[in-house]
């Protein structure tokens, strides 16, 4: 079986989101989301419009993902890839070469984002029509 894993906050679900989940599910048989924990967005100045544990439910009902983890600190990466036995690391290509040091332990794959979605975009468009 070949794993992946990708990373992010998801925290307001869009087709930019499912776009990478199922582009990322193509690269294996297996796709472990690591998503940020409270208090890590509270950390990187972030705070989610839903809770981490509203925001795990959302990814467990999505048909692509096999399994979700809590992100606390960036350097935990290395240690989730040896720890899943991971065979491909996944993220936006906004990270290209961010995470080329995980390649000693398994393939490195940056995805294009999708034109036009950001949960930032919804969020600023929500706050001036609102």
């Amino acid at each position: 079986m070949k794993k992946v894993i990708t990373y992010g906050t998801f925290d307001i679900l869009h087709t930019g989101h499912i776009n990478l989940l199922r582009r990322a599910r193509d690269y294996g048989d297996y796709l472990v989301v690591a998503i940020s924990s409270d208090s890590f967005n509270a950390l990187k100045g972030k705070q989610a419009y839903y809770s981490f544990e509203q925001r795990k439910a959302i990814l467990e009902a999505v048909r692509y993902v096999d399994e979700v983890i809590a992100e606390h600190v960036w350097e935990q990466k290395e240690d989730d890839v040896k720890k899943h036995h991971i065979d491909v690391f996944v993220m936006g290509d906004d990270w290209k070469g961010e995470f080329d040091h995980l390649k000693t332990f398994c393939e490195v794959v940056y995805l294009p984002r999708t034109v036009g979605i950001s949960t930032t975009k919804i969020k600023t468009d929500l706050n001036r029509n609102g």
